[in-house]
């Protein structure tokens, strides 16, 4: 008797089904933890690159400042225009930067994100450049609205 307990046992091989049950249900509860926190990950790359965009063209203009002490012309500097960036004038194309408001001493910068948010720099009567966005709180823009 003991030999055929021993012979059934080592003939039923496999899992059952509450095992089976257990694994998917533990898969299930790791992909529902994983799976938003993944989500995101592309509206951010996307934010980085239009802020990228929007830290090199002040680059772009100081530099330009530096040579003539006025933003007025930096908008047909070479400096700008050589930059390689996607510098329009007007519009609100996504991923572009628009370059706006030019004069001695200020300058609005407005880059347009792919995933819909939108990144300001400005800077007036020659202060410190103001960085504001769109969405507060979602994407690559803080729930303080400044990046």
């Amino acid at each position: 008797m003991l030999r055929k307990l021993h012979e059934r046992m080592e003939s039923e091989k496999g899992f059952t089904l509450i095992e089976l049950l257990v694994v998917i249900l533990i898969i299930g509860i790791l992909a529902a933890i994983a799976l938003p926190a993944f989500l995101g990950q592309q509206s951010k790359g996307q934010d980085a690159d239009a802020k990228s965009n929007a830290r090199n063209l002040v680059s772009q203009l100081e530099s330009c400042y530096s040579q003539d002490q006025s933003y007025t012309d930096c908008a047909t500097s070479q400096d700008v225009e050589s930059s390689g960036l996607p510098v329009e004038t007007s519009g609100t194309e996504k991923g572009t930067v628009v370059l706006s408001g030019l004069s001695d001493d200020d300058f609005t910068i407005t880059a347009y994100s792919e995933s819909d948010n939108v990144f300001t720099i400005a800077k007036t009567d020659g202060e410190a450049p103001e960085r504001t966005c769109t969405e507060n709180g979602e994407g690559g823009c803080p729930s303080t609205g400044s990046w």
